[in-house]
């Protein structure tokens, strides 16, 4: 199996001065589900190279035994350094496509329609998208072939307002996942703060949190080998 994890290439924090970009938890716990269970991995992100990496998730207090496996890792590293361009792939060489979050993705892949049509692609193809934290937000342009919203009617979960108000950034980031969702008709439900919550509509995988990523990459493995049924 084929799986294509998307990255931020944004790492302005808005107007306050501060680095963004991916969470490291999001990306390292799916990746090590995913290679646990034999998948070919290619990392991609809007401009290719290195991704840039929210410096808050790689503060002692936000690291995971998974973390610091993939900061060990010269693989893993390795790939990191040197990912594809979005626009150089092809859904087609794939059999699934999952997105980590961080706040990076709100400024760039949300407004990214190369990023649109490769979930679009994937979905219409029969083949699952998983999206996790804020990266749930990169929906936001997405369609049915009737040019309805994709979230429309869908269950779906990610950054809850709550927990974007703990972290103080409310009034930063470009928009709420939690009221974007709903704007768009997606039935959007949430759990604890904090604590792993994942949705599965059909094909689509969403998960609310940093802690939620491990669970939606096993979601997703449980999906495919399940030939998305």
């Amino acid at each position: 199996m084929k799986v294509l994890i998307v990255l931020t290439s944004h790492d302005e924090l808005g107007n306050t001065g501060h680095k963004t970009g991916f969470w490291l938890e999001e990306l390292a716990a799916p990746y090590y589900r995913f290679k646990e269970a034999g998948w070919e991995i290619t990392l991609a992100s809007p401009k290719g190279g290195q991704p840039p990496l929210d410096p808050k998730s790689n503060e002692p207090g936000f690291q995971t035994d998974d973390t610091r496996r993939f900061e060990a890792d010269p693989e893993a590293t390795s790939a990191l350094a040197d990912t594809v361009r979005l626009d150089a792939v092809s859904a087609g060489d794939f059999d699934t496509v999952f997105y980590p979050g961080g706040h990076g993705p709100l400024w760039d892949l949300a407004e990214d329609a190369v990023s649109a049509r490769l979930i679009e692609t994937t979905l219409r193809s029969d083949k699952p998208v998983a999206l996790v934290c804020h990266a749930p937000g990169v929906l936001r342009h997405t369609v049915n072939e009737d040019g309805t919203p994709l979230v429309a009617g869908r269950k779906v979960t990610g950054f809850a307002n709550s927990e974007e108000a703990a972290v103080q950034l409310t009034d930063v980031v470009p928009f709420l996942v939690e009221d974007e969702l709903t704007k768009l008709g997606g039935v959007y439900s949430k759990g604890d703060d904090w604590v792993p919550y994942v949705l599965r509509d059909g094909l689509l995988i969403t998960g609310q949190n940093p802690a939620s990523s491990a669970s939606a990459a096993d979601a997703l493995i449980d999906l495919v080998n399940k030939g998305g049924a």
